[in-house]
């Protein structure tokens, strides 16, 4: 994209409360429910549209949860039972008890839907192989590193394909348990290789949450075939308007980035999906400016929350990425 400072949204928003009390309803017919998804994903779109947002998608609105929906169509899992994911959210474990496959594309209604109904660039998120494994019980593969690789051919590869075959152009791999566990960045970085191998599409990394500061990530980043990452760093950062490293010392990992070679782009995370205080435009505006100077090309620099807001109110979502989209026009103002 040709403008500076693009803004997008990470992909999960808290779902309207009729939509779910219609697909819920045992007495609602089948046309009815669908009927109110497309309504929510329509309002989910042009609210981020008129809101200002560069890349858009419908907030994942068709979507139970990023693990259980990808999981209810692939072979191979059954479901055990509910558990805690992170904050007071909860995801349908299951177990792997066969050779895992892809059955079908799980986002193709969709993505054609948003595809039919926004003239934006949009970009489709996919839960990641890593993440599917490293959520589920594996009661059938040898190893971790045998169910990551099989999930990254059979299932994530097939998907990504189809949807880009369907005109999808760029796709965002969710790799929330990534950096949870830095021992085994190898075996991730094989997965998302895995994932996109002769695909041609633009592919985005997100990753949040990390335990040890991206220490782990840095010097995978360029092994791995991705020209985006999309991460968390509002989360560690101070709340003070600033560019010095003690205003801005969530974002000095950058820094680290670009010493190991990393030479794509950044979506930096600048709007905390953990609390619903609501970021100042200006705190954004030096938020994004520090991480320009920090990688040494604000072309290189996307903005985006620290990851999907579906724990905020859709009054506090809509506020955090009104305020995202004024930082980066205020930061765009400063470059000219």
């Amino acid at each position: 994209m040709s403008k500076l400072f693009p803004t997008q949204e990470i992909g999960s928003l808290k779902k309207p409360a009729d939509m779910l009390k219609k697909v819920k309803d045992p007495n609602v017919s089948d046309e009815e429910k669908i009927k109110a998804r497309n309504e929510a994903a329509l309002l989910n779109i042009k609210t981020l549209e008129d809101i200002g947002l560069d890349i858009v998608y419908d907030g994942e609105v068709r979507r139970v949860e990023m693990y259980e929906e990808p999981v209810r169509y692939v072979d191979g899992f059954e479901f055990a039972g509910r558990v805690r994911s992170w904050d007071n959210k909860y995801y349908n474990k299951a177990r792997v008890v066969g050779p895992v496959a892809f059955k079908q594309n799980f986002h193709a209604e969709e993505f054609n839907f948003v595809k039919d109904n926004s003239n934006r660039e949009l970009k489709v998120p996919v839960t990641g192989a890593y993440t599917l494994a490293d959520w589920s019980y594996d009661e059938h593969y040898k190893s971790k590193d045998e169910l990551v690789l099989a999930l990254a051919r059979n299932v994530v590869r097939p998907l990504v394909k189809d949807l880009v075959g369907l005109g999808a152009k760029i796709i965002q791999i969710d790799e929330p348990a990534a950096t949870t566990h830095p021992a085994e960045m190898d075996i991730f970085r094989e997965s998302i290789n895995e994932s996109v191998k002769g695909i041609d599409a633009k592919f985005v990394v997100h990753a949040c949450f990390s335990g040890n500061d991206y220490k782990a990530l840095a010097p995978q980043m360029p092994e791995i075939k991705a020209e985006q990452y999309t991460l968390e760093f509002a989360n560690r950062d101070t709340w003070n308007t600033g560019l010095d490293d003690d205003a801005r010392k969530g974002f000095q990992v950058l820094k680290l980035f670009k010493e190991h070679g990393f030479e794509g782009e950044i979506g930096i995370g600048v709007s905390d999906v953990h609390v619903n205080e609501i970021e100042s435009p200006e705190l954004i505006r030096d938020r994004i400016l520090y991480s320009a100077k920090a990688l040494g090309d604000p072309t290189k620099v996307y903005v985006n929350p620290d990851c999907g807001l579906r724990t905020r109110t859709r009054e506090v979502s809509f506020d955090k990425i009104r305020s995202i989209v004024k930082g980066a026009e205020l930061a765009r103002e400063e470059i000219k």
